[in-house]
């Protein structure tokens, strides 16, 4: 899972003294879905507790998990054709639906059997996949194949499976944001795996809440200093990076986001992309979507889009890397 964002020291405050009831930061932090999560939340007394999180992402991985066999998603890639799904599958396959259409074809949760032959599905490879092979698992390859009724999800090919790595966190995190919110809580961050949702504002002084984006050096598969700092009280950012999951071989670095298209890792200039949307769903499904799509595409697909916009670290025509974004983010960049 990606970790691209991380919190700034000032996210935690104090109590404030000499008030009948203070207003505090509360943080809780823990490990799920395969890497840390953490929840910021400013109130005067404790209203949210470690497992009442741990038990909602626990849930959430019953469901969406493919690195658990009794999910719901798991006996879907073993099923022939059909599974009922929960209310957690259904609203995710919907929405990777509707992401599969905007971006035609481009975001695609049926890219499961590529993943794996690449190496970063849940099972290890023993070696990489030909031409040969990768023809024959694009056969597989394609969100038409896939059809809901009510909650019933069908696939037309046996071979199907399904990953919803590419939006379920950013789905986590919403879910976690709405429960904070059934617990009256006005101002939080919630963050998992470097997906962020923000509302409201750090307690005392109403201050934006900031958030730093990671940059990769020279070597752009190597981790980075800190590259921009944005302010923002509402909605939320993620990242997309082909430099934080990847590996080596015959002297060429693959990554985990798979062009559908082409059946390999994707090429191109870019190294990551920051976006920002009302909900992480919608920001986590978009980022990898950005990445295949490449720079200028990608810059045109989001201007396009009021309710969002976009952060892009690339390398120039000389090599160098360089950073860009669409008119909409620069409202949210801050000075260091």
């Amino acid at each position: 899972m990606r970790n691209l964002l991380f919190f700034l020291p000032l996210f935690l405050c104090g109590a404030v003294g000499h008030q009948a009831e203070p207003i505090r930061a509360y943080r809780i932090t823990g490990f799920a879905q395969g890497t840390t999560w953490q929840v910021t939340y400013y109130a005067a007394d404790s209203l949210v507790i470690k497992s009442q999180i741990d038990s909602i992402l626990d849930q959430i991985d019953s469901s969406l998990s493919i690195y658990k066999s009794y999910s719901l998603i798991s006996r879907f890639n073993q099923a022939e054709s059909t599974v009922n799904m929960d209310g957690h599958m259904a609203f995710v396959i919907n929405k990777s639906i509707e992401t599969y259409r905007q971006t035609e074809g481009i975001f695609d949760i049926t890219v499961q059997p590529l993943v794996q032959a690449w190496g970063f599905g849940a099972k290890k490879i023993e070696k990489l996949p030909d031409s040969a092979t990768i023809r024959l698992l694009k056969q597989c390859v394609d969100t038409r194949f896939l059809a809901v009724q009510g909650n019933r999800l069908t696939k037309s090919k046996p071979c199907v499976k399904i990953d919803v790595n590419g939006i379920a966190q950013g789905y986590s995190v919403d879910v976690v944001a709405a429960f904070l919110d059934s617990q009256h809580i006005s101002n939080y961050i919630v963050e998992i795996g470097g997906e962020i949702r923000i509302k409201g504002r750090r307690q005392p002084g109403n201050v934006k809440m900031k958030v730093g984006i990671e940059a990769p050096g020279e070597d752009e598969f190597q981790l980075s200093l800190l590259q921009k700092i944005i302010s923002l009280d509402s909605g939320a950012i993620t990242t997309s990076g082909s430099y934080r999951k990847f590996y080596e071989s015959g002297g060429k670095k693959i990554s985990h986001i798979i062009d559908p298209a082409t059946g390999y890792s994707m090429q191109g200039s870019l190294i990551s992309v920051t976006v920002y949307a009302p909900d992480a769903i919608t920001a986590d499904a978009y980022d990898n979507a950005l990445m295949v799509m490449g720079l200028q595409k990608a810059i045109t697909f989001i201007e396009k889009r009021k309710d969002m916009a976009a952060y892009f670290i690339y390398r120039d025509k000389q090599g160098k890397i360089a950073d860009t974004a669409t008119s909409r983010f620069y409202h949210f960049i801050t000075e260091h």
